[in-house]
């Protein structure tokens, strides 16, 4: 018997502890927290899915273009060859970076170079092309269920990653990734815009989730970097899908997308269509201002390292940590912006118009630095600017959705996506055909003369605060009682008085009807 004690008592602890889950489940501040701590941690992972490849892929690539040549005898690279080598590796970050095989390819760099942007590309192209139709099918089936399936793609995904030999094995799982992201990413920050309705808790939640997204881009690279070079090329990968697999264990146990709940949720008004979204002016110029902050960003990453090392002689290291220090005032921008979006709610337009302005002019003064301190603070200015921008606005889309159309999300946000593909799709590939033709200095002082032009525009987001917030259709299925017969029975067992204190019956759905008819016929 005395055996069996221990083991009651660890049954009744068991117990103890499921019953305080679940009483702290049931509770709806906890709930949208663990909620909000769900889709951060969805965010953080699809952006260190997207970076950890940065100091991969070369490796990679480079093998695969040595194996036709590992026959023929390796002649270590003269210093003319070894600059012809890198000299033209401007359409990837990580394309400078050199292999760690002595055998040297035998045919050109630049197909290792487009091979390298097509694939960091291929990822937000698919995104691109699916966000239309996973947008819609949000809207339909609430947010929790594509959450969950974006994030078993991008387990799926991972694993390829991990057991991938070639590159046609890396092009398959990166557009996969793509396809989880459309999913993943614009299900969750719709469910954050849902379970935060009110300011500024809407601003400071999203705030927090682009926070996330800042870390896992700046974390990825170093974390990939250390476990490809001492724990094997899988390593970072197997990680990054325990991760998924863990939030989409908590998301089942926490929004329990297959329940009666779930599909009573499923079942709410179809928000509006997103072909209508796109035409909504208000919309359009917010989506514009998210597509043309991000754009300096998208283009500066694949051509930056080489521009340093051609510019101020910057070594490897260097241009590794050059965006280090953006992340601090990222983070900045954010909590400065949720905390002025807290006090004057009615100037987020302004917000987003001096991130505009700041991204400008950090991006005109890129080409100007000659030193490794000025080009980190202007890169620092950039980053700054994004965050004022995107903290301002994803909140405006949700407002606007809430003031304009019917309060469902999924759709506006999955515009929001594609504003930030358009950007990460073309500066993979385009960014470097650009600084060929042109050069970097033309690129960067066109982006921010770019982001200087369309900082006016958003005065026409300017009445946007003062609009009064609508009840939409699905508040109204929500919160308001039943109309019509039961609701004109109820009503009269509530007497109400007239002016002069005499209780009278309240006026009926027609009477508005019965005193113009009676006007009528009084004039008559």
């Amino acid at each position: 018997m005395e055996p069996e004690a221990p083991a009651g008592q660890a049954q009744a602890a068991a117990s103890k502890l499921s019953e305080a889950v679940g009483a702290a489940l049931q509770d709806p501040r906890r709930q949208r927290r663990l909620v909000l701590v769900i889709v951060c941690v969805a965010l953080f992972l699809d952006n260190m899915l997207y970076m950890v490849i940065v100091p991969i892929v070369p490796y990679y690539v480079h093998a695969a273009s040595e194996k036709p040549t590992l026959t023929s005898s390796p002649t270590p690279p003269t210093p003319t060859n070894a600059s012809a080598v890198t000299v033209n590796t401007s359409e990837s970050p990580t394309a400078a970076m050199p292999a760690k095989s002595i055998v040297k390819p035998q045919h050109p760099r630049d197909n290792e170079d487009v091979k390298i942007g097509v694939l960091f590309a291929s990822k937000a192209i698919l995104q691109l092309l699916v966000n239309p139709l996973s947008g819609t099918f949000i809207d339909r089936m609430s947010y929790d269920l594509p959450l969950l399936l974006g994030l078993g793609v991008l387990f799926a995904s991972t694993v390829m990653f991990a057991f991938a030999e070639d590159y046609a094995t890396l092009f398959a799982a990166r557009s996969l990734q793509g396809l989880g992201s459309a999913f993943a990413d614009t299900s969750g920050i719709a469910m954050i815009a849902d379970k935060y309705p009110e300011e500024p808790e809407r601003s400071r939640a999203l705030g927090l989730a682009l926070a996330f997204i800042s870390f896992g881009s700046l974390v990825a690279p170093p974390f990939g970097g250390f476990l490809h070079e001492f724990a094997g090329k899988a390593a970072p990968f197997l990680v990054l899908a325990a991760v998924s697999l863990f939030d989409a264990l908590l998301l089942l146990v926490v929004a329990k997308p297959f329940s009666a709940a779930a599909r009573a949720r499923a079942n709410l008004p179809v928000g509006t269509p997103i072909h209508r979204l796109m035409l909504d002016p208000y919309i359009a110029v917010v989506a514009g201002a998210l597509t043309t902050c991000n754009i300096p960003l998208a283009f500066l990453e694949p051509t930056i390292a080489t521009w340093m090392e051609r510019t101020m002689a910057a070594s490897e290291w260097e241009a590794g940590i050059a965006w280090l220090p953006a992340f601090v005032p990222h983070v900045l921008g954010v909590y400065l912006t949720v905390r002025l979006a807290a006090r004057y709610p009615h100037l987020q337009w302004l917000y987003g118009a001096f991130g505009l302005a700041v991204i400008g002019a950090s991006s005109c003064l890129v080409p100007a630095c000659r030193s490794f301190a000025p080009l980190v603070i202007s890169l620092c200015g950039l980053c700054f600017g994004i965050a004022l921008v995107d903290t301002a606005l994803l909140p405006t889309l949700a407002f606007l959705v809430d003031v304009r159309h019917v309060s469902v999300y999924g759709s506006v946000y999955a515009i929001a996506d594609i504003s930030y593909c358009v950007a990460y799709a073309l500066g993979p590939i385009v960014a470097g055909h650009i600084v060929h033709s042109l050069g970097f200095a033309q690129l960067s002082l066109g982006m921010g003369l770019a982001n200087l032009l369309y900082a006016p525009v958003l005065l026409l987001l300017r009445n946007v605060g003062l609009l009064k917030r609508s009840r939409s259709e699905r508040d109204v299925l929500l919160d308001e009682p039943p109309q019509g017969l039961y609701d004109a029975v109820r009503l009269r067992e509530r007497p109400m008085s007239d002016r002069d204190g005499a209780p009278r019956s309240p006026p009926g759905p027609f009477e508005a009807c019965e005193e113009d008819d009676y006007n009528y016929y009084t004039r008559s």
